[in-house]
């Protein structure tokens, strides 16, 4: 019972998302109580024969054809009804399945950040749509199986009670047996089930990770080996899909039809050893036509616990990310006016107390040009990442034209700050839907982008212009070109601020200076952040903050750096002789 308390949260909550269709399942309802009237009026109607005509030798024709159509009639009738309200329950259901996956992606969607640096992307897609159609069956065959059964088994009794009430009596010891036959299989499902949804949930991980990293695989010859991996988690799965059938086996239906059977033998024995007369042939061919339809009902509703396990659990996984804290955002709704940046005493770390930054301080006037350099695992990044206010500061503040990120809304920080990172996502969409993304923007600002980024060449040359689909993750561009489509996407409605981390990483010279003549033009309107391994892209920056180990190393212009020697020094002289060495 106390299993049963844990669950009914997570059950009246998925049931909740029934509410839009109350009238269509109130209808299907009510078809299945009229169809199981029509069903149990036929054990009747053939009782009435036997012990009316078979036993007196009397049958009028007329009277035996009107109870042969009758009976027939019936018979259609359930089967109709049956079928109205299957469509009732299954519209039902597809909404509630959509409406569902709408709320779990849009939770997806808010998660902070820091939440996919942790959970593997397998595990949300699993729950987007393995557990989502899970719940499907939760209304199209649990609800379903159990307002069929619950009105099929009331109707029964009722007849049963009319018809002979000792024998009903008899009849109903079922009951007990059968409740504690469901508690005892639900103790123990329960956990084998979340187990299953579980290793299902790895197999997803395991697929997406194997299909994303397949040429690394090929390459290194690894297909043996998460070949062999996949085979671990899919046996783990098969494993515990078995316990769950063993169980089945031996706790339904085997069970249920020996209780079954042991209350035939009582009827039997009541009718053999009553006085003559008491009861009537006809009464014990319906009360056994009844007992044989009651221990299907039976048998349906106790094997629906395991769906109905298999539903609870996969709504709380569902409810889990659901429910989990979102990304947060201030109030503040004033739009930046500047790009003025400041950044007082700010440290961060991802987890624990193992700070990534450390004691930062750097003011950027508006409109001006701050480089950040630094060896790989820096912070340059993070603090990237920071300023684009994906993760809260551990420590010490971020300002934005002297006001706290952390009060700035969601919109005010998309609009005024944007990022082009060096593996840009690129969309399985068109051109269009890739600069645009959604904002209003026109088609001749969308080309004068790509002009600007020396794009549209090649969208011309395609065969539906802008509006070509490129593929998944953008794989008919080079590395490069999905590069440029990310920097046309912010050159069309230029924010305040714009970060960009190693941009031009993989584009060719000629490209990547008309790429600066264009930040150039842009400067005028925005302060421009640039995370750069290349120190001759940055040589005319106002400011270069060096980072080293989480901390500030360095500060000044190129000249200044250069003039001190420090680190600055060491790391463009390194580049210069690796240039010599390249041209020799």
């Amino acid at each position: 019972m106390a299993n049963l308390n844990q669950l009914w949260p997570t059950l009246r909550r998925l049931l909740s998302y029934g509410s839009p269709w109350r009238k269509s399942l109130g209808l299907a309802v009510l078809l299945l109580w009229i169809a199981a009237a029509a069903e149990v009026l036929g054990p009747v109607l053939v009782s009435y024969f036997i012990d009316n005509m078979v036993a007196k030798h009397h049958m009028p024709f007329g009277l035996v054809a009107g109870l042969a159509v009758s009976f027939i009639l019936l018979q259609a009738l359930a089967a109709a009804l049956h079928y109205w309200q299957a469509l009732l329950f299954n519209e039902a259901a597809v909404g509630v399945v959509q409406r569902l996956r709408t709320d779990v992606m849009d939770a997806a969607l808010r998660q902070p950040l820091g939440a996919f640096d942790t959970q593997p992307v397998g595990q949300i897609i699993s729950r987007v749509t393995n557990d989502t159609e899970v719940v499907r069956d939760l209304y199209v065959t649990v609800v379903a199986t159990v307002l069929r059964s619950a009105a099929l088994i009331g109707a029964m009794l009722v007849a049963m009670f009319s018809l002979d009430w000792r024998m009903a009596l008899v009849a109903i010891t079922i009951f007990p047996a059968v409740i504690a036959v469901m508690l005892i299989y639900q103790r123990y499902s329960t956990p084998i089930v979340r187990r299953v949804r579980s290793y299902l949930a790895d197999i997803n991980n395991g697929f997406n990770e194997v299909i994303n990293g397949m040429s690394v695989i090929q390459q290194f010859r690894q297909q043996a080996r998460f070949g062999e991996r996949m085979n671990e988690a899919s046996r783990s799965h098969y494993l515990a899909r078995m316990e769950t059938l063993r169980l089945d086996g031996f706790l339904l239906r085997p069970l249920l039809s020996l209780f079954s059977a042991l209350i035939l033998c009582g009827l039997m024995m009541l009718f053999g050893f009553s006085a003559n007369g008491t009861f009537e042939v006809g009464v014990l061919y319906a009360f056994i036509s009844y007992l044989g339809r009651l221990n299907e009902p039976l048998i349906e509703l106790t094997t629906q616990q395991s769906m109905l396990q298999q539903a609870v659990v996969a709504g709380e996984r569902i409810f889990e990310l659901m429910d989990a804290p979102r990304q947060r955002y201030g109030q503040d709704i004033r739009p930046l006016a500047s790009g003025r940046i400041t950044i007082d005493n700010l440290s961060f770390a991802y987890r624990g107390d193992r700070n990534v930054l450390t004691d930062i301080t750097l003011e950027v006037p508006s409109r001006s040009f701050v480089a950040l350099v630094g060896h790989t695992g820096s912070g340059k990044s993070t603090l990237a990442n920071l300023l684009m206010g994906y993760y809260p500061v551990s420590k010490g503040e971020i300002r934005l034209d002297d006001r706290p990120l952390a009060s700035l809304s969601h919109s005010v920080l998309r609009q005024g700050v944007a990022m082009v990172q060096q593996d840009p996502v690129v969309l399985a969409d068109t051109f269009f839907a890739n600069v645009a993304l959604g904002r209003e923007i026109s088609e001749e600002a969308v080309w004068q982008a790509l002009e600007t980024v020396q794009l549209a060449g090649l969208a011309r040359s395609l065969s539906a212009g802008i509006y070509t689909r490129l593929g998944e993750q953008g794989n008919n561009l080079s590395v490069g070109q999905k590069q440029l489509l990310a920097m046309a996407r912010v050159l069309v409605a230029s924010p305040q601020i714009l970060i960009l981390d190693e941009a031009t990483a993989n584009i060719d010279s000629g490209t990547e200076q008309a790429i600066q003549k264009a930040l150039q033009a842009v400067r005028k309107q925005t302060t421009l952040v640039v995370i750069a391994h290349r120190l001759s892209t940055i040589t005319e920056a106002d400011t270069i903050l060096v980072l080293h180990r989480g901390q500030a190393a360095e500060q000044g212009n190129h000249q200044q750096l250069l003039e001190k020697k420090g680190r600055y020094w060491q790391m463009y002289q390194l580049q210069l002789v690796g240039e010599e060495l390249e041209e020799a």
